[in-house]
């Protein structure tokens, strides 16, 4: 058994710690050899649905403007990845929950490792709707077949001692 894996899944979002832990990838993948894939999944409904008292409810955005952010988002990080010196095997767009998106994509590419961020775009949302709810990094590390490398942006802001 080899102790690297031979293909690393980075699954990017825009954020600050996903910035983190696409530094992260593109390094083991660089030192290891590993073939580097990126994935951006696009939720085709809202995260979090407007209450409705007081209204109608909001128009959610269709399947393809969807699709059009997810892919422009994912064009987007693939440029800021080749950028900083990672070379990309292959580039995934999916549709959908994440934490399902990400870990089906594992399993059909059979990746070694995941490397997430901690706090995606999400994280907006208050700790207790997190506990609640359940964050994406969580479910991937709960619910992966194989190795999660999750990149806390905060541990990065911490003074050096």
């Amino acid at each position: 058994m080899d102790a690297f894996p031979a293909k690393i899944l980075l699954a990017t979002d825009g954020s600050e710690d996903s910035a983190l832990a696409a530094q992260a990838a593109i390094r083991i993948a660089n030192d290891t050899g590993a073939q580097l894939h990126v994935v951006h999944v696009g939720e085709s409904g809202p995260a979090y649905p407007p209450p409705t008292a007081g209204g109608p409810p909001m128009p959610s955005a269709s399947r393809d403007e969807v699709r059009q952010a997810a892919q422009r988002m994912l064009d987007q990080q693939t440029e800021q990845i080749t950028e900083a010196g990672g070379k990309i095997d292959e580039v995934h767009l999916r549709l959908g929950r994440p934490p399902e998106e990400i870990l089906r994509l594992s399993e059909d590419i059979v990746a070694g490792l995941i490397v997430v961020g901690n706090q995606g775009i999400s994280g907006r949302f208050s700790r207790m709707k997190r506990f609640v709810m359940g964050g994406v990094s969580e479910s991937v590390t709960r619910y992966a077949r194989c190795s999660v490398m999750v990149v806390r942006k905060d541990l990065y802001d911490r003074p050096s001692t």
